[in-house]
């Protein structure tokens, strides 16, 4: 038997009593349950989880257990799993391109709900897919700031297009619906806004109520600085719908990824080598920090001594390089770090539930990690 607790009170306990030379994810079931419950009580419609953001089976049996029951879903081992934690949990196919093969799949789960973007997958979809209680939503694109990058370079047709394919959704007796991405970590609401004015005009001009709109994910989560005020991008969303489509407003669904599961895991990495203003870690953007790349590190990162004690020096600016060979393999822009850290400290970075172990690809031969469970057990939290 383990001289280990099964869960830990925090990561700085698991760091000083076992000092891993390897990255360490560290999840926390009870954030994960109050970020679920906060888009459940918050959000005027449907909510569901996108799968693609955190994958680990923990993380949809808590969701489960925290009352999510819908899931957006972009690949049939998506499916495959949710269903395998939830056998009756509704699933949303969004993802717009799909083979032939992929429908199949769906159909063979009793998938009512997919997204178009273009005519030739509209119609791939009617040739297999019967219309009786089948949702198709069209999906939009708008050119709108706010956002870390942009959704619509890849998927997403232009209003005019938009209105042609919901009328052949309609003509074809699907149940017609809208749906839109405003962007990853868009922490400017008036991106919704623009979104739903649009939408309604759309269907206005395409003359097809619309039975449901999926106002898409995006939705920011903590990286630094004030927390996002989810709540006001909520109320945004419902106003808006409101003053756009008035009595004729449809129902609406939200696929939140992010947002949802960043707060629930905290990456413990390892200085492995100073050089001046260079830092080396046991981890880097083929592991956990894949997004580091792209966007930067999350703010919100502690050094801790490898006694346990947090670092206080005086803050300044550090190139920060993952392990690989590749000298790619670093996080974007510098990094504030203290000036007294030292070989074998740990950094512990916050908010890294979101694409983290999703997009590991343990390129030569690094990121591998153990997932450590720590805080305060759900009472929902699956055994």
């Amino acid at each position: 038997m383990s001289r280990f607790p099964a869960i830990w009170p925090d990561p700085e306990m698991h760091l000083r009593a076992v000092k891993p030379d390897h990255p360490v994810l560290y999840f926390r079931p009870d954030r994960l349950h109050a970020a679920s419950r906060r888009f459940q009580t918050g959000f005027p419609g449907l909510v569901t989880y996108a799968v693609k953001a955190n994958d680990d089976p923990a993380v949809i049996e808590n969701l489960v257990g925290s009352g999510i029951q819908a899931f957006d879903v972009a690949s049939p081992h998506e499916m495959d799993l949710v269903r395998s934690v939830l056998p009756s949990a509704v699933l949303h196919y969004n993802n717009p391109v799909r083979s032939r093969a992929e429908i199949a799949h769906a159909a063979s789960l009793g998938v009512v709900s997919y997204s178009v973007d273009r005519a030739s997958e509209l119609e791939k979809l009617a040739e297999m897919m019967p219309a009786q209680g089948v949702e198709i939503a069209v999906r939009l694109k708008l050119s709108v700031t706010g956002a870390a990058y942009d959704f619509g370079s890849k998927f997403g047709a232009d209003p005019e297009t938009c209105g042609g394919l919901l009328q052949r959704v309609h003509a074809l007796g699907y149940k017609p619906a809208m749906t839109f991405h405003p962007g990853t970590q868009c922490e400017d609401p008036a991106a919704w806004e623009r979104y739903i004015s649009a939408a309604a005009e759309v269907a206005r001009r395409a003359g097809v109520p619309l039975a449901r709109l999926n106002v898409g994910g995006g939705f920011p989560a903590h990286r630094g600085g004030d927390a996002p005020k989810l709540e006001r991008i909520f109320n945004l969303i419902a106003t808006s719908v409101a003053c756009a489509f008035g009595h004729d407003a449809p129902q609406l669904v939200c696929e939140p990824g992010r947002a949802m599961v960043a707060d629930a895991a905290s990456l413990g990495v390892r200085v492995k080598a100073l050089d001046g203003t260079r830092v080396y870690l046991n981890d880097g953007i083929y592991g956990g920090l894949q997004e580091a790349s792209v966007m930067g590190a999350v703010a919100r990162i502690r050094a801790i001594a490898p006694g346990g004690e947090e670092r206080g020096g005086k803050a300044r600016g550090w190139t920060v390089f993952g392990p690989t060979c590749d000298s790619l393999d670093r996080i974007k822009g510098q990094v504030a770090l203290p000036g007294d850290i030292a070989e074998e400290d740990y950094l512990l970075i916050d908010g890294m539930g979101a694409y983290s172990s999703a997009t590991n690809t343990r390129f030569n031969g690094y990121g591998a990690f153990e997932t450590v469970t720590v805080g305060a057990r759900s009472d929902h939290q699956q055994p």
